[in-house]
C-alpha cells in the first residue's frame, strides 16, 4: 500500500531514527490499545451512517483485535513508522476482502490526541490509586501511636510537642489533597476530540456526542480547532503531580534530618538503609534522598511540557502533539516511584519513642503554655506575658539545667515581678509547661495535636478517603463499562452490529 502521494523518497535515516522510530514504540507500548477503541467507536458510527455495513464492521473489527505489538512493530518502516498507518496496513492485509471506505473523512489529528488523553487518563486514575494506597498506609499507622509526645519544630528550632500519629495524619491530609485536585483535573480533561478531523470538523456527521460516551468521555470537546491544537490536559496533570511532589519533598526532608544521628527520632529496618563504604559506623538512607530528588523531577516536567508549547501556532503541531509531550511517560513513572518508594519508607518508618521523649524533657517546649497561663490566670497582656516566659527560659538556663522538667518558680517569680507582676503562687503556673504529655492534651481545638484531636481528625480522614476512592472508583467503572459496550456495538448480533 503506497501511503504518500506526495513524497517519493521514505523519511531520512536521520529522522526516522531519532523522532519517528522512538515515536512508534511508545505508542506500540502505551498507546495501542487506546487507538483500538477509538476505531471501534468509529466502526459503529461508520454503520450508523452508513458507510459501512455490519459484515464490514465485523471484519474490521476483528482484525483491530487481531492486532500485535510485534507485527505493528515489523511493518513500522513501511508505514513511515507512524502507529496509525502501521494499524491500517495491518488490518488491510487482514481483511478477506477490500473496504475502501474504512477511513474516509477521516484524520490522524483528532484521533491521536484522543488516543494521547485516554493514556494521560488513565495513568491519572492509577496515580490516584496509589495516593489513595499511601493514605490507607499513613492513617493506619497514624492511628497506632496518637500519644508518644515527639518534638515539633518550626524555623528549625523546638517549637511545640506533636506525636507520630499527628505527623502522619498530615501525611493523609496531603495525599487526600493531591488525589482530589487530580479528580478535579480528570472531570476538565475527560472530554473527546473526536470528530474534530484535522482542525476545522469533518464532513460526515459524526455523532460527537456518542463518540465521547464510547470512549469512556463525559461529552466532546466544543471547539475543533481547541480539540486538536490544545495539550492542556497534560499540563494541568503536570501541575497536579509537581504540586504533591513538593509536598513529598518536605515530609522527606523531615524524615532525613529525624533520621540523622544529629536527631536521632526515627529509623527505618537494614533494607531500607545503605552503608558508608569508608565509615563503618554509619547507617545511611540514601532511599530517603532518592526519593527527594527524584521529587524535583517532577517540578521540571511541568516546565519542560509548558516551554514545548509556548509560542507555537494555535493549531495541530508535531512540536505540541509529539516533542512537547516526549517525557509524559517518564513523569508517570517518575511519580509512581516517588508514591511507592514513599509508601514503603512510611509503612516500615519505626519511631524511637524514648528518644523522642527524650528530646521533649530536655528542651523547653512550655514557653507557649506558661504565657497562656500568665494570661488567663494573673491577667498579663499577652505580650507581656511572651516576656516574662522568655525571660525565665532565659534564666533557667544560665543555671546550666535547661531542661522542660526542670521548675524554678523563683526564677518565673523573679521574671514576673521585674515586669511588674508579681505571682502568688508561681510554681502552680509551671505545672503544665513542664509536662510534657500535659502539654500535648492542653491542645484541644479540633485538628491539632492532641490525642483526643488527632482520633476525631483521623475518623473524618477516613470519611474523606472512602468517599474518593469511592469517586475514583466510579469513574474507573465508566471507562470500563464503555470499552464493554463499544466492543459489544461492533460485534454481530441477531439484528446485525448495534
Amino acid at each position: 500500500m503506497r501511503l504518500t502521494g506526495r513524497l517519493a523518497a521514505a523519511p531520512d535515516d536521520f529522522i526516522r531514527q531519532e523522532f519517528l522510530e522512538p515515536q512508534f514504540r511508545h505508542e506500540v507500548a502505551h498507546l495501542l490499545r487506546w487507538y483500538v477503541l477509538i476505531e471501534k467507536a468509529l466502526l459503529r458510527e461508520y454503520h450508523r451512517l452508513g458507510v459501512l455495513s455490519a459484515r464490514q464492521v465485523e471484519q474490521l473489527a476483528g482484525a483491530l483485535d487481531g492486532l500485535t505489538p510485534e507485527e505493528l512493530t515489523a511493518g513500522a518502516g513501511a508505514a513511515l513508522s507512524d502507529i496509525a498507518l502501521a494499524m491500517e496496513t495491518r488490518v488491510a492485509k487482514a481483511l478477506p476482502e477490500p473496504v475502501p471506505a474504512w477511513h474516509v473523512d477521516r484524520s490522524r489529528n483528532d484521533l491521536q490526541a484522543c488516543a494521547q488523553l485516554l493514556y494521560g487518563r488513565e495513568q491519572v486514575s492509577e496515580i490516584a490509586a496509589m495516593l489513595g494506597e499511601l493514605a490507607e498506609v499513613a492513617h493506619e499507622r497514624a492511628a497506632h501511636d496518637v500519644t508518644s509526645p515527639m518534638p515539633g519544630y518550626t524555623h528549625l528550632q523546638s517549637a511545640q510537642i506533636i506525636t507520630p500519629g499527628f505527623y502522619l495524619s498530615a501525611v493523609v491530609e496531603h495525599a487526600l489533597r493531591a488525589s482530589s485536585r487530580l479528580l478535579g483535573t480528570y472531570d476538565r480533561i475527560n472530554f473527546s476530540q473526536l470528530g474534530a478531523g484535522p482542525m476545522a470538523g469533518q464532513e460526515l456527521a459524526w455523532d460527537r456526542d456518542w463518540l465521547a460516551q464510547a470512549i469512556g468521555c463525559a461529552g466532546p470537546v466544543p471547539h475543533a480547532l481547541a480539540a486538536v491544537a490544545s495539550r492542556e490536559w497534560l499540563l494541568d496533570v503536570a501541575a497536579d503531580i509537581a504540586s504533591a511532589g513538593v509536598g513529598f519533598s518536605r515530609f522527606l526532608t523531615d524524615l532525613m534530618a529525624w533520621s540523622s544521628s544529629a536527631y536521632g527520632l526515627v529509623e527505618l529496618p537494614d533494607e531500607l538503609a545503605g552503608i558508608s563504604a569508608a565509615m563503618p559506623q554509619k547507617k545511611n538512607y540514601p532511599l530517603l534522598e532518592r526519593l527527594r530528588g527524584r521529587t524535583g523531577h517532577l517540578t521540571a516536567f511541568y516546565v519542560d511540557f509548558a516551554t514545548g508549547q509556548r509560542n507555537t501556532p494555535y493549531s495541530n503541531m508535531v512540536e505540541v502533539s509529539k516533542e512537547a509531550g516526549l517525557h509524559a511517560s517518564t513523569m508517570f513513572g517518575a511519580i509512581r516511584a516517588v508514591l511507592t518508594g514513599f509508601t514503603l519508607v512510611v509503612d516500615k518508618l519505626q519511631w524511637r519513642t524514648d528518644r523522642m521523649r527524650a528530646v521533649c524533657e530536655e528542651d523547653h517546649f512550655g514557653g507557649f503554655s506558661l504565657a497562656n497561663e500568665l494570661t488567663l490566670r494573673a491577667g498579663v497582656p499577652w505580650r507581656t506575658a511572651q516576656v516574662i516566659a522568655g525571660r525565665y527560659v532565659t534564666a533557667v538556663l544560665a543555671e546550666g539545667d535547661g531542661r522542660a522538667g526542670h521548675s524554678n518558680p523563683a526564677a518565673l517569680d523573679s521574671a514576673a515581678r521585674e515586669a511588674g507582676y508579681p505571682l502568688d503562687d508561681p510554681a502552680s503556673y509551671l505545672t503544665n509547661s513542664v509536662d510534657v504529655d500535659a502539654q500535648l492534651r492542653a491542645k484541644v481545638s479540633a485538628g491539632s495535636a492532641s490525642p483526643d484531636s488527632v482520633v476525631a481528625l483521623l475518623a473524618e480522614q477516613r470519611q474523606r478517603l472512602d468517599a474518593l476512592t469511592a469517586e475514583w472508583n466510579a469513574r474507573t467503572a465508566t471507562v470500563r463499562d464503555a470499552i464493554a459496550a463499544t466492543d459489544a456495538a461492533v460485534r454481530p448480533t441477531a439484528g446485525g452490529v448495534v
